[in-house]
């Protein structure tokens, strides 16, 4: 198979979790931090040439900005202060995210001054928080490289997919909560949240085409690439989108191409694209958003002259 093959949830879960609980952490610096923007978009990290990043976030003490990062390089949490310096803490077996939690956050106060955080973990299904979270402790680097060079081609091609739109979108946010990849684009109308719950009133209360990708969970174990749109009316889930292998799944609730498909393609990023640009005007024809708002994800007109 070509690169960037990823091998199954199934086959790395407890490392990925142990991953997954690490970037709460990183998310829930954020969400204390930064200032609050619609559809929750400040609680967001992002995929960066080393690993998952948080944007610049103001110093507690007022002292400048810091960043938190996980380098999945080096296989560290790195924490960065415009005018104070860096420190590092390690990631590796044995090394519990009870542990790492404390350490990070140790550093975000020498560097930039206390910063105090929710440690209840969001959308997973242990409950332990982050700050005494013993349980997940297992980390393959080669696992976490081979997820790295996964989700590095799938977010060059989330943001070649999204770059021509001409209306409101999102740049490939990281999500801790979900643990995935996404963009998002708007058509610029209001709808109302499938529940009341935080999340989804704030996140969801305009009408959007998410495309996005993700490793796999104890939900649907092979990593694949993933589609909705909100709200979807009748139909939605009939299209027979491209390329071959997308596919509508039900419990989901989401058009999905699996990425094992993408993977052994010669071009894997194009291949992303087309899902992305096939479900995205499937779903602005049968939600009725403005056609030429649609036309502009297909580069028409074009982004630059």
């Amino acid at each position: 198979m070509a690169e960037p093959a990823l091998r199954s949830y199934d086959d790395w879960s407890a490392t990925c979790d142990t991953l997954h609980a690490h970037t709460q952490v990183l998310g829930k610096l954020a969400v204390a931090l930064a200032p609050p923007e619609p559809q929750l978009q400040h609680a967001a990290l992002m995929l960066t040439g080393r690993g998952w990043e948080t944007r610049a976030l103001p110093a507690p003490d007022g002292s400048g900005a810091f960043t938190a990062a996980l380098d999945l390089r080096s296989h560290e949490a790195v924490v960065e202060h415009t005018a104070r310096g860096t420190v590092r803490i390690p990631l590796g077996p044995d090394r519990p995210v009870g542990e790492v939690t404390g350490e990070l956050l140790d550093a975000v106060a020498e560097l930039a001054g206390e910063a105090r955080i929710d440690p209840t973990p969001q959308e997973v299904p242990w409950e332990v928080p982050l700050d005494a979270d013993g349980e997940h402790a297992t980390y393959d680097a080669d696992a976490v490289s081979e997820y790295f060079a996964a989700a590095t081609v799938a977010a060059l091609a989330l943001a070649e997919f999204r770059a021509p739109y001409r209306g409101r979108s999102t740049p490939v946010n990281a999500w801790w909560g979900s643990f995935d990849l996404a963009v998002n684009l708007f058509s610029g109308a209001p709808a109302d949240p499938p529940s009341d719950d935080f999340i989804m009133r704030n996140a969801m209360d305009v009408q959007e085409v998410a495309v996005g990708w993700w490793p796999g969970d104890g939900r649907y174990a092979r990593p694949a690439l993933y589609a909705y749109a909100h709200p979807a009316p009748e139909g939605f889930a009939k299209a027979e989108l491209s390329p071959a292998g997308a596919r509508w799944d039900s419990a989901l609730g989401e058009y999905v191409l699996d990425w094992d498909v993408v993977a052994a393609q010669a071009d894997p990023r194009a291949h992303v694209v087309e899902f992305c640009r096939s479900a995205f005007q499937h779903a602005c024809l049968v939600c009725g958003w403005d056609g030429a708002l649609a036309a502009s994800a297909e580069g028409d007109p074009p982004p630059v002259a």
